[in-house]
């Protein structure tokens, strides 16, 4: 079982604060602006999902980014997508941070500052979704890079937004502005952008006040079917995606 002062500090790309009522805080961040995703984020993001699974005295996690968007910038540094030990760790990486982030057996709110422009599925995680006006979704960087959409995006958008509404999403590359994702499902509320965190923090505090298994057991409950359907589909979806980069390897190659 972790414990908060064990970890709190411990991830480079995480600023981890946490209430007497047992309500996390988790802003992604690349010193101290918003976050730039690459190999070395997708590997400790998969600890840091795990040491907060593993403490019991969080009683609700919000998620959110920093600076003007929750995930919108990726680089290639760490990343090893042409050999074939290189995409093992990548899929290990992918399958791994998402069932540790199901493995978080308390609510979770993801509060999504601006952007979502990849790893989208990290939110649609979460059991409630915030968003500022100027938050929009798109999954940009797969097709930039001409690669499989595999990594979770193509089991979670069809399954929240609808089958024929998340095929069109990411085969068109579509951009969803607030309005529209929250007509669609994925969002629940649209939250003035100074007024966000302290809404998130407004409904965390209302969960962190239920008894203590009633937050951890609902979490489990509505996540069930989550779990299977990410179990059944992300490892299969991983492998396609690095087939696909083996593809774009080889022309690069040539």
């Amino acid at each position: 079982m972790a414990k908060f002062d064990t970890y709190r500090d411990a991830f480079p790309n995480a600023h981890l604060t946490r209430k007497d009522n047992g309500v996390l805080e988790v802003a992604l961040h690349t010193d101290g602006g918003k976050l730039v995703f690459n190999g070395h984020t997708h590997e400790q993001f998969v600890e840091l999902f795990h040491q907060i699974g593993e403490d019991r005295d969080t009683r609700a996690v919000i998620l959110t980014g920093s600076g003007n968007a929750f995930m919108d910038a990726i680089e290639p540094d760490g990343f090893d997508f042409f050999t074939p030990q290189g995409y093992d760790k990548i899929l290990r990486e992918g399958r791994k941070v998402l069932s540790n982030i199901l493995d978080i057996e308390v609510p979770m709110i993801a509060a999504l500052n601006g952007p979502v422009l990849l790893h989208s599925e990290y939110a649609l995680l979460a059991d409630i979704v915030l968003v500022t006006p100027d938050t929009v979704f798109q999954d940009k960087p797969h097709f930039d890079f001409g690669i499989v959409p595999g990594d979770g995006v193509h089991i979670l958008w069809p399954h929240v937004i609808g089958s024929v509404r998340g095929r069109y999403f990411l085969l068109t590359r579509q951009i969803l502005d607030a309005r529209t994702a929250k007509e669609y499902g994925a969002v629940n509320e649209i939250v003035p952008a100074d007024r966000l965190l302290a809404r998130a923090h407004e409904i965390a505090d209302g969960i962190a006040a239920l008894p203590p298994l009633t937050g951890r057991y609902t979490r489990m409950a509505l996540t069930h079917r989550l779990r299977r359907l990410v179990e059944e589909g992300t490892a299969y979806g991983l492998a396609l995606e690095g087939i696909s980069a083996a593809q774009v390897a080889r022309e690069v190659a040539a």
